[in-house]
């Protein structure tokens, strides 16, 4: 049996585009055979125990999945041309070496292209700072790429190959 395969929402909101995404990355990789997946929708959690102010067992078992994941994928939209504040508070709780030995996958959207370079100036740097191996094809969606939230055929196919290089690097395939 696979690793689990853990997606981490860091949208203030339940229904974003970023969220969209994130769970057609999930799906993609369960097609993949990747492992289970599950989706850990951080505003879900509670702020006090994000923060670090006191313990919580929903982000203790956050944490717990992230740790036993053979895949993190990471969704957030862009705010101020980095990712958001969710992403950053939960990130700071993992221990310096979490993703080691894990896949990653970074996707992010924002209003329009002018944000794209976040996911290799911010989510990059981010996910390879507690060991995580981000795969080539990161995924950025704007606005103008959704129609009544349904993203374009081309935003899919990035996350389609971005869920492909994800489960090869996971099982040690070559593409």
């Amino acid at each position: 049996m696979s690793a689990p395969v853990i997606g981490l929402s860091g949208s203030p909101k339940a229904t974003s585009r970023s969220r969209a995404l994130l769970e057609l990355a999930l799906a993609a990789l369960e097609r993949q055979a990747a492992g289970p997946s599950r989706l850990i929708d951080l505003a879900a959690l509670p702020s006090d125990a994000l923060l670090g102010r006191r313990e919580d067992p929903a982000v203790a078992a956050a944490i717990q999945g992230v740790l036993d994941a053979g895949i993190v994928v990471v969704s957030t939209p862009i705010y101020r041309a980095t990712y958001s504040g969710l992403l950053k508070v939960f990130f700071d709780l993992l221990p310096q070496d979490a993703l080691a030995r894990k896949v990653a996958i970074p996707i992010a959207t924002g209003g329009g292209s002018t944000h794209l370079l976040a996911v290799d100036h911010g989510l990059r740097p981010l996910l390879a700072s507690v060991g995580a191996l981000v795969v080539a094809t990161g995924v950025y969606g704007t606005d103008a790429q959704f129609r009544a939230g349904v993203p374009e055929p081309a935003l899919v196919e990035r996350i389609e190959r971005a869920a492909l290089e994800a489960a090869s690097l996971a099982s040690g395939v070559t593409i």
